[in-house]
């Protein structure tokens, strides 16, 4: 019996995730899965890039406009739909390609989540009041003592999942590793053909400023301003991601267009750099140098996938 498998196309922002998806969807007869945190938020289109419906090809796009901004969309929940959607696309004869760039999504859906407990408030408060009056050298050092080997793998500057780990070991009396070790992959009867675009930072510049005008130039500032008068409140989840936070900044007067427009950039860069440095840590992602659009990246991705058994046709050999 032949593995079924999904493929997912990743990397950082505006490295052609969506047109190398896409490609690949109509020439192996597949169907899109979102992997995108913000994307799932409806009412947030230019900001997030969703590829317009009169771009789509026809072919249909999964987890894209689920939820309402007021709604908090998790990874659990990405897994659980995800999941679902991957199998039944699967089971349709189809190809489901999961295309995005949050790098927590895919790692979810390909290991797992581990079985924690969900996030205190109260003691989380507790612990960034402690860091922020001891430091977080001291968190660290708590951490090596109670979590060893959370410690080894958490740098110190990093409070957010220091902070996280220590409210596990406090609620559960056991360590985040032993979590870990129980973590259950939710497809484990599929196989990822994990892709990879990279590009060098700057390569990618012009390319985040080109997309930073078109949004602009396709309404993202009426956009937002619809938002608002909606009634969608500025708490919204969505409304913290990159782009829009720095949209309501301009509404309010904190800076004006151009300055906001080359901080959207700046940020872009940022975030691209995270993006990448994430990615990297994935073992099994085969990386593809250029953008998705590219001709020539299109045709070496598709003799990789023609390596690992997807044929021209649109048929797959896990399919049949």
């Amino acid at each position: 019996m032949v593995t079924p498998r999904f493929v997912a196309v990743l990397g950082p922002t505006a490295t052609g995730k969506s047109a190398l998806g896409l490609a690949i969807a109509r020439r192996y007869g597949g169907e899109i899965v979102n992997c995108d945190s913000t994307a799932v938020y409806r009412g947030f289109d230019i900001g997030t890039d969703k590829v317009p419906p009169a771009q789509q090809h026809g072919i249909p796009h999964h987890l894209i406009d689920i939820v309402d901004p007021t709604d908090e969309y998790t990874a659990a929940r990405f897994v659980h739909d995800a999941s679902t959607v991957v199998r039944d696309i699967h089971a349709r004869g189809r190809l489901p390609i999961v295309v995005g760039g949050t790098g927590l999504y895919f790692r979810a859906l390909t290991r797992g989540l581990f079985p924690g407990p969900p996030a205190d408030p109260a003691l989380r408060a507790r612990l960034e009041r402690v860091a922020a009056r001891r430091g977080n050298a001291w968190l660290h050092r708590l951490l090596v003592r109670r979590d060893p080997a959370s410690a080894a793998r958490i740098a110190s500057a990093d409070r957010k999942r220091m902070i996280r780990a220590i409210e596990v070991l406090i609620l559960t009396g056991r360590p985040l590793t032993a979590h870990f070790a129980e973590t259950v992959a939710p497809l484990p009867e599929f196989d990822a053909v994990a892709i990879g675009l990279r590009m060098t930072l700057e390569a990618l510049a012009p390319r985040l400023a080109r997309r930073v005008d078109e949004q602009f130039a396709a309404g993202l500032v009426a956009e937002v301003r619809g938002l608002l008068a909606r009634g969608v409140p500025r708490e919204a989840r969505p409304f913290g991601g990159l782009v829009y936070r720095q949209m309501l900044d301009e509404l309010d007067g904190v800076r004006g267009r151009e300055a906001t427009r080359a901080l959207i950039v700046q940020e872009n860069r940022r975030y691209a750099r995270r993006q990448l440095i994430w990615f990297r840590k994935e073992p099994t992602l085969r990386w593809f140098d250029g953008p998705g659009e590219a001709a020539h990246v299109q045709a070496r991705v598709f003799e990789y996938l023609g390596s690992r058994g997807l044929h021209d046709d649109g048929s797959d050999v896990s399919n049949g």
